[in-house]
């Protein structure tokens, strides 16, 4: 492979948002199980089977909310994955499993696990494939917090991820926009691609704001990037074509090697 087609998508624990109303009346689906849930995250697995890797937020790994259902491993299998891994950054026991989710076609040769600083509850997923010429893509799945200061010493934590991996990607819900200084600052310093104020995905049914970001690192090239009109969440998914570069390409891992809870 010397593309990849990825998905970043916050699916709000599989709660269909329409209005801003929503949140208050809708606000006890954060807490109890309910019929339309499972509907909904079948409806976002039939999406995700255009992908090759998908990087989750707000994701629950099974409690009564969910009705004890791992979303994270429904969604891989509904959506064909053979490889899926969760990280609970938030764990309240059989109330809640606040979570990230990676889901992918081909098999990492290593997946990590980064608590970010601030309040707990935020975390980064880094999965590692390796590259024909002999280094690593690392593709980490964040959920940033929704405070400013905190933001920005969480990316200054995710930072060095971007000496270590000439090839990088970093997906998910930053909770700023592109106008925030020390995100810009970020990609700035090192020459991301895909900071693109046009691609809005929240909130979903009036896109705004553009939460929601996929940056690469400047050895990889972005061929496509658009926000889909798929709004069962919150947040509009985010989807992006990257390509390595000419002759480099894509090897699976290991089928030996240690992925913790990286299952297929």
């Amino acid at each position: 492979m010397q593309s990849l087609s990825l998905l970043s998508y916050n699916i709000q624990a599989g709660i269909h948002s329409r209005q801003y109303s929503d949140y208050l009346t809708n606000s006890w689906k954060h807490f109890l199980p309910y019929r339309e849930r499972l509907d909904n995250l079948t409806r976002i697995a039939s999406l995700l089977r255009g992908y090759d890797l998908v990087g989750l937020q707000e994701v629950d790994s099974g409690s009564l909310r969910s009705a004890y259902v791992d979303q994270v491993q429904f969604l891989a299998a509904s959506g064909g994955f053979p490889y899926w891994h969760r990280q609970v950054n938030r764990n309240l026991g059989m109330l809640a499993q606040h979570s990230n989710g990676i889901l992918s076609r081909v098999r990492p040769d290593k997946v990590t696990e980064h608590k970010l600083p601030g309040l707990p509850g935020r975390g980064a997923v880094v999965a590692e494939f390796a590259l024909s010429d002999g280094e690593d893509l690392a593709v980490c799945i964040l959920h940033l917090a929704l405070g400013r200061r905190a933001r920005a010493m969480q990316l200054d934590y995710l930072s060095p991820l971007i000496h270590r991996y000439p090839y990088l990607v970093m997906m998910g819900d930053f909770n700023c926009s592109c106008s925030s200084k020390s995100l810009r600052t970020l990609a700035l310093r090192y020459r991301m691609q895909g900071l693109d104020c046009n691609l809005k995905t929240y909130p979903s049914w009036r896109p705004r704001r553009n939460l929601d970001h996929v940056l690469t690192s400047p050895a990889m090239r972005i061929q496509e990037a658009r926000v889909l009109e798929y709004p069962f969440s919150d947040h509009l998914p985010l989807a992006v074509k990257v390509a390595l570069p000419a002759g480099v390409r894509l090897i699976a891992g290991q089928p030996n090697c240690d992925l913790g809870r990286l299952a297929a």
